[in-house]
């Protein structure tokens, strides 16, 4: 089905990344706050951890949550290659931990399903990443830079 959108209407790629990283991000912040509401829950999570101090549960939570952050800004400024590659291995990350730690919520299997399937996209779209997207604002800034023509100060 043609929608008549040309390709300068749709959105770029490392935008699309962005936005799908912060769909990720919002899904696991909304899981864990959704959590809090069910009574137990903290010494569920810390009687599941076995010999593992609950702190250190917490810090792989963190770094997890702070990869996923950082990746809305790396998608768009990094370079093809680099943005590529971050894209690629984040998202495995992501979906390591996010199926390596669901609780037996049936909200948590909801939510986890959601970043599951956002960060399998993330992974594929960053496979399937045009090379001239790549290009960087070095690019875009030259470019630019050539349809701006100069002011003519007689002219004035």
């Amino acid at each position: 089905m043609m929608t008549g959108r040309s390709d300068a209407d749709q959105p770029s790629r490392r935008v699309l990344l962005s936005t799908l990283w912060i769909v990720i991000v919002t899904n696991m912040l909304m899981a864990d706050v959704l959590t809090l509401f069910i009574p137990g829950a903290l010494a569920e999570l810390a009687a599941t951890a076995g010999q593992i101090p609950i702190t250190r549960l917490m810090l792989v939570a963190a770094i997890a949550m702070e990869v996923c952050i950082a990746m809305i800004v790396l998608c768009r400024v990094l370079n093809y290659r680099a943005s590529r590659w971050a894209n690629i291995i984040a998202g495995i990350f992501t979906i390591a931990f996010v199926t390596g730690g669901a609780a037996s919520y049936p909200h948590y299997y909801f939510i986890g399903t959601i970043e599951v399937v956002c960060s399998l996209a993330v992974v594929w779209m960053a496979w399937k990443l045009p090379q001239r997207q790549g290009a960087g604002s070095a690019h875009v800034l030259q470019s630019t830079m050539q349809t701006v023509k100069p002011r003519d100060s007689r002219a004035s």
